[in-house]
């Protein structure tokens, strides 16, 4: 009984932690047409800022970048279409767990499973590799 106890209260000061277990990821598919604000907002990469996205056919159609990093990296691309889909973005995670990263975590919206937020680590001992995407106003096309 004590120990029940003492796993339950811990517990309730890690909601978080509650929030990435449900749903599961397998819930959740990438609608052929939709569209997000996607913030890119750590590490030293070519897709960095404040993005809104529109995807459809499973490609993105537009990317409009809404601060200043954002209007720069969409002005730059240094590698074909640097906003990537949802899809694009989970695909990246995966690489970065196949290839053993330091992190590699992913957070789920509780109502519909789609991703709200991505962490990307590649190695503990190196500066500026990490990757953390936020994934906010998310619209299915109607």
């Amino acid at each position: 009984m004590f120990l029940s106890v003492a796993l339950l209260a811990g517990c309730a000061h890690q909601p978080e932690q509650l929030v990435r277990a449900t749903p599961s990821p397998s819930q959740w598919t990438e609608p052929a047409s939709y569209a997000y604000v996607l913030d890119s907002t750590c590490g030293e990469r070519p897709l960095f800022g404040r993005f809104r996205v529109e995807v459809a056919g499973h490609h993105v159609t537009r990317a409009t970048g809404l601060d200043q990093a954002g209007r720069y990296a969409v002005a730059h691309p240094s590698h074909g279409d640097p906003v990537p889909t949802i899809g694009g973005l989970l695909a990246e995670l995966a690489r970065a767990r196949q290839h053993g990263a330091h992190v590699a975590t992913i957070d789920h919206d509780p109502t519909d499973g789609h991703p709200v937020r991505i962490t990307i680590d590649q190695n503990a001992n190196a500066i500026d590799d990490e990757a953390c995407f936020s994934i906010s106003s998310y619209e299915i096309a109607r």
